[in-house]
């Protein structure tokens, strides 16, 4: 065993003596107290419904599509800290790199920053998202506008926040620290004001710390809410969540002859220690007002109010000469304002017609999006203001604050501002019409009937002003049949898409952009098994396939074409009593029309998490994670090589109201690539790291 790893195994080692100490120390103090089993977590029973944002009113088991849910207490049980750490534990969904800056999930083989909504609310803007306000993540996968409207293109994920619990009154406070010194502090304060309304606000603040050189970071956010209950079947929430992020930014390492990543530059930095980094600060405001128009009608009515300010900056690797021990650095400066208004009105009723029994959901939306980005390229004074300039590997290499000694061994300096490549800001204004109905056909039989209606206008300057209007009826059908009370069958069809605008509505530059949207269309056949003892088990086969027409003359549009298709399975739920398991499989089948591989696909990946309750004070975790090999991009030959991630994690009741914890992430101390965003651009996985944790309900 080398030095350094000596060095993280005895930093993991000392955690772990620590956490046995306060263990031994207070378990001693606490033997006589009385105290609630500590039991497992995320158990079938709390996942039958999704969120209400994202419109149906069945139970999970009833809906024709693949569904995750992962709820606040399997995420702290975790450890999980990010939407990619949950990512790594749900079939059909990977992590992409993101450049470092930003959540980038890859669902079922395509990467997307736009299909990330907060209580069902559109939350497009690129950015980590954090957990400290969370409820549950719901991953649903497959392309569906009802759910999503435009985007979709092939799943989408959902926060749900935490809201004021009207009759509770509770603090919670948790600290955290790491073997890489990372440590951060949580709040969750909720207080009962009166018999009908209730105060909830949470906190975070964390410093950031990994494995690598230079990296930096911290993020704070607090999200008070408010709940009134008006005690005739209204309700009114509202919320406002500040947000403010800075962080290094590491775009990773390259990759040599071979196609896979260069181990031996696994401890170098490919940037600038000073002008590497991205800030982001965020105001969002939400109200949602419920109210019962009679016994089986109710309205609900949302408005939502975002505004984002971010700034990214970074040099990265883009190309690599090993024999002469070079690196081309590239780079740009990038910053994005967008402000976003969002209003629904839905109205959720049952009826009878018949002898068939409605579920239905009609609503309106409006979006009105204003979005202002720019983008400065490196500009490298040794060579011509190029974008580009080439430095001789070292740690570190020779830059910093712009200035460096390139490989010709002349002093060049970067400026952001002597090239600008885009200026461009765009209105965007969406107009959506729905409506979903859920019908029991039979004791046995529902099918699923739905359409969404959206009048999508994109106006676009820069470069020359551009419009596009796109006006879309995206249909969805489904068959669900309950073979036994324990066993469903089900088969579903959807379709979305997405405008050439793209994820940030930037990409509408000309008017060879004009053409219709991109079209996707889902074809789903599944299988869901509630076993006795508390498990779910459930199996799809999926098929998406994509539609993009692609300007080539006025006269003339050509469609290129990709298919997708795989199968997963899922099981969650309680084993036995002490025994909660959740473990997910992914088959991937994806190739464009040219027949290469899509890029980010790998054909298999495996998950699994356990949680075992040894006693009413102790319990145990272990999770694997595996994911094959997949390509860099697509065409390519560069390549991210299989890995398995060991996790493992204890807990511990002080006391009824006082808990320890221990997450070891990597136990194995694996070294792996987990995701890449260029050719060379490959991010290198962390080592052994252990985390401790106390938490404190009062």
């Amino acid at each position: 065993m080398n030095k350094l790893k000596s060095q993280r195994w005895a930093r993991a080692m000392v955690a772990v003596a620590l956490s046995s100490f306060h263990i031994n120390t207070y378990a001693d103090e606490q033997a006589s107290g009385e105290l609630e089993p500590l039991g497992v977590v995320g158990t079938k029973e709390e996942l039958q419904k999704l969120s209400p944002g994202l419109k149906s009113s069945l139970e999970i088991k009833d809906i024709p599509r693949s569904i995750s849910v992962m709820s606040a207490e399997q995420i702290k049980a975790q450890g999980l800290k990010s939407i990619g750490d949950v990512i790594d534990y749900t079939p059909g969904v990977i992590n992409s790199q993101g450049e470092g800056h930003r959540d980038a999930p890859v669902i079922r083989g395509v990467r997307t920053t736009q299909d990330l909504y907060r209580d069902g609310i559109r939350d497009d803007v690129q950015y980590y998202r954090p957990l400290y306000n969370v409820e549950s993540v719901e991953v649903l996968r497959g392309p569906d506008a009802l759910t999503s409207g435009f985007g979709g293109a092939y799943g989408m994920i959902n926060r749900v926040t935490k809201e004021g619990l009207i009759g509770e009154d509770f603090t919670e406070i948790s600290g955290s620290v790491d073997t890489f010194g990372e440590f951060g502090i949580q709040l969750d304060r909720n207080v009962q004001i009166d018999e009908n309304t209730a105060f909830r606000l949470n906190m975070f603040g964390e410093d950031l710390a990994n494995h690598r050189d230079f990296y930096y970071g911290n993020s704070f956010g607090a999200n008070p809410t408010l709940k009134y209950d008006f005690g005739n079947g209204s309700i009114v929430d509202l919320s406002y969540e500040y947000l403010n992020q800075e962080r290094f930014i590491d775009r990773g390492i390259p990759t040599g002859a071979d196609g896979y990543p260069v181990k031996s530059l696994k401890d170098i930095v490919f940037g600038d220690p000073t002008e590497n980094y991205s800030t982001h600060e965020a105001h969002i405001l939400k109200a949602i007002y419920e109210h019962k128009l009679s016994e089986s009608l109710k309205g609900r009515f949302t408005a939502a109010y975002s505004d984002h300010d971010k700034l990214y900056q970074n040099f990265y690797a883009a190309d690599y000469n090993s024999s002469a021990n070079t690196v081309t650095l590239d780079g740009y400066v990038d910053t994005t304002k967008r402000k976003t208004s969002t209003f629904q009105y839905e109205l959720i009723g049952e009826l009878e017609t018949g002898s068939f029994v409605h579920n239905w959901i009609a609503g309106l939306e409006y979006l009105d999006v204003s979005n202002d980005n720019d983008r400065f390229n490196a500009a490298w004074s040794d060579n011509n203001n190029s974008d580009k300039d080439v430095f001789s590997i070292n740690r570190p290499i020779n830059l910093k604050r712009g200035v460096g000694v390139n490989a010709s061994n002349n002093t060049t300096v970067n400026n952001y501002r002597a090239d600008q490549a885009d200026d461009t800001f765009a209105d965007v204004n969406v107009l959506s019409f729905y409506i979903n109905d859920e019908i029991a056909l039979t004791d046995s039989l529902d099918l699923i009937l739905g359409a969404r209606f959206d009048k999508m206008d994109v106006d676009v300057s820069g470069g020359g002003p551009v419009s596009d209007s796109d006006d879309t009826i995206s249909p969805k059908v489904g068959l669900i049949y309950d073979v036994t009370d324990a066993i469903s069958v089900y088969a579903s069809y959807s379709e979305t898409f997405t405008p050439k605008a793209k994820d940030q509505y930037a990409k509408l530059k000309s008017n060879a952009d004009k053409t219709d949207p991109d079209t996707f269309e889902n074809t789903e056949f599944g299988l869901r098994y509630d076993l006795p003892v508390g498990l779910s088990f459930s199996a799809a086969y999926f098929e998406v396939e994509k539609n993009a027409p692609t300007y080539v003359s006025a006269l003339t549009t050509t469609m290129s074409t990709s298919e997708i298709s795989g199968f997963e399975f899922q099981l969650s739920g309680n084993l036995t009593s002490s025994w909660f398991i959740s473990a997910g499989y992914t088959n991937l089948d994806a190739h464009a029309s040219d027949g290469d591989r899509l890029k980010e696909t790998p054909e298999n990946a495996f998950s699994i998490w356990n949680n075992f309750t040894v006693s009413d004070r102790l319990a145990l975790n272990l999770g694997i994670i595996n994911q094959g090999e997949s390509y860099i991009k697509e065409g390519g030959t560069q390549k991210l090589p299989e890995y398995t991630r060991v996790d493992a994690g204890a807990s511990y009741a002080l006391s009824e109201n006082t808990s320890i914890q221990l997450n070891i992430e990597n136990l194995t101390d694996e070294l792996y690539f987990p995701h890449a965003h260029g050719d060379h651009q490959a991010s290198v996985g962390a080592p052994i790291n252990a985390m401790l944790s106390i938490t404190s309900k009062f």
